[in-house]
């Protein structure tokens, strides 16, 4: 039995090693936090809960995938609601459109805000992000890549997706199809979780659009950290390994620069924990720098556009707002100049657009009773770009974000608070100071995104929003599969190569 050992306990990680763990090899889980959860990790205080990774879950059979190889299912180990609305979408105008689960109903609530021409534009519009995801999903982001010409591969799904306008720009193809701008905003928002404008990303990141919009949005009972704490746990269960606490501080090789193990660091002591492959989830450009600081980083990592950042304020707060859902997207009254602001001028939104999640709003554990939990996410430029002095803005910051919160009717009479800003990102391990990676360009998509194997150290492999097939919850579940997937194959051809080597010494076919 092979040994592997996955540096993090984020999604990527425990996806990887639910499918490491199913095809019987031996693997060790190593985190220097205290828990599961990489960046969605639960942080505790005066009484409430916060999640600090990811709000949103979307595709939750990817969850089940990864469970399935260990034996599990994921309504085994999570208690799951459907959220509906989805999100609510509230305008400058006043205006509101809630963004429903399911064709019919969506396709009503368009009819009544936007009336019956858009309605009709929304039957064309779900079937062609189906025909997006059914071609992009199993050709191009649950796939490996080795060369560029990898893409023509299947010529057939390549011209398919040509054919479907995937390679369009995202904001003109929606305004095509819907004529009320606030449509055009709720359908390419979503291009920012790729790091990039509506304007500029490609039309084939509508199959963003199509995991929230389409298949739904989730929330698990105990707050999204139960999603990792639950493969943790799964994991467990199936002999996994984890050591938390413990930071890997050295990948060991043998003589002939292969993986021979890692060396950890801990409260109880530096140790040895011999391997044949590792899966490292760290973030690229941190893991070229502090663990294979000998090689030269990619190229790609050289020459790295980054996606924006966030600050996100955790808020427990007196008071249970009402006509609220559980995601609330603000939309100010500019667009396409919110983005100049982000990606060129690197400075904040002059008219920001804001994410407000209230999680106790269907998880009673996460505030005491008459109190709230607020997760207020605004966009902020990386620091590669971004001119901001964030030690100065941080004061200013809070005060106009509690007027914002106050004025759309929100409680605002603070008992505690985890304010979070670009440094923090940065302190946290996150190239640039974000949690969203290198932004998915084109000469940063697939096969032009850094590789997740790094051939110049056999047995080195990565997962993780910094590697394919990219950024969000769906897409790391599918980067730990498909990294999991290079281990097994590299195993087995490590298996091969020691069988050949030994019948040619006339030791026989046995392998000890």
């Amino acid at each position: 039995m092979s040994r592997v050992v996955v540096i993090g306990a984020g999604l990527a990680g425990l996806a990887a090693a639910c499918h490491l763990r199913g095809a019987g090899h031996d693997v060790v889980i190593v985190e220097k936090q205290a828990q599961a959860g990489g960046r969605g990790i639960r942080l505790e205080r005066d009484g409430f809960t916060f999640d600090t990774g990811p709000t949103v879950l979307t595709m939750i059979d990817l969850v089940d995938e990864a469970l399935a190889q260990i034996g599990v299912g994921v309504h085994d180990v999570l208690d799951l609601t459907l959220l509906d609305p989805a999100y609510r979408a509230c305008y400058a105008d006043g205006s509101t459109i809630f963004v429903r689960h399911g064709h019919e109903a969506m396709r009503e609530e368009i009819a009544r805000e936007c009336g019956a021409k858009d309605a009709a534009a929304f039957d064309d519009f779900v079937a062609w992000l189906r025909r997006l995801y059914e071609v992009e999903m199993p050709h191009f982001i649950d796939a490996n890549f080795d060369s560029p010409l990898d893409l023509l591969r299947n010529p057939a799904a390549a011209a398919r997706l040509v054919r479907l306008g995937g390679f369009r720009h995202l904001g003109p193809v929606i305004r095509e199809r819907f004529d009320d701008e606030r449509l055009h905003r709720i359908f390419s928002f979503q291009a920012m979780y790729a790091g990039l404008a509506p304007e500029k990303a490609l039309a084939l990141y509508a199959v963003i659009t199509y995991m929230d919009s389409i298949e739904g949005v989730w929330f698990p009972a105990g707050g999204m950290r139960e999603v990792p704490e639950a493969m943790a746990r799964a994991l467990g269960r199936t002999g996994v390994e984890q050591r938390y606490d413990t930071t890997v501080t050295r990948i060991l090789t043998r003589a002939d620069g292969a993986v021979a193990g890692v060396e950890t660091s801990s409260p109880s002591g530096d140790e040895r924990l011999p391997c044949d492959a590792i899966v490292c989830t760290t973030d690229l450009p941190i893991a070229y720098r502090t663990l294979l600081d000998d090689l030269e980083p990619p190229a790609v990592l050289k020459r790295a556009t980054y996606s924006p950042s966030a600050v996100v304020w955790h808020l427990g707060v007196e008071g249970v707002p009402s006509d609220v859902a559980h995601h609330n997207i603000h939309f100010g009254t500019a667009w396409e100049e919110s983005f100049d602001d982000l990606l060129v001028r690197g400075t904040r939104m002059q008219d920001p657009s804001r994410l407000v999640t209230i999680p106790s709003r269907d998880d009673a554990t996460a505030a005491p009773e008459g109190c709230s939990t607020l997760y207020v996410l605004e966009p902020a430029p990386n620091l590669d770009v971004g001119r901001v002095d964030w030690a100065a803005e941080r004061p200013r910051m809070k005060e106009e974000l509690l007027a914002f919160l106050d004025d759309a009717g929100y409680p605002t009479t603070i008992v505690t608070d985890e304010f979070v800003d670009p440094t923090d990102w940065q302190a946290q391990g996150m190239a640039a100071g974000t949690p969203f990676a290198l932004s998915h360009t084109f000469l940063q998509t697939g096969p032009f995104r850094p590789p997740n194997v790094e051939r110049r150290r056999p047995g080195v492999f990565f997962a993780g929003s910094g590697t394919v097939p990219g950024v969000g919850v769906p897409m790391v579940l599918v980067s730990g599969k498909l990294a999991a997937a290079r281990v097994a194959d590299y195993l087995r051809r490590s298996v091969m190569k020691s069988v050949a080597h030994r019948t040619a010494a006339g030791l026989g076919d046995t392998v000890t």
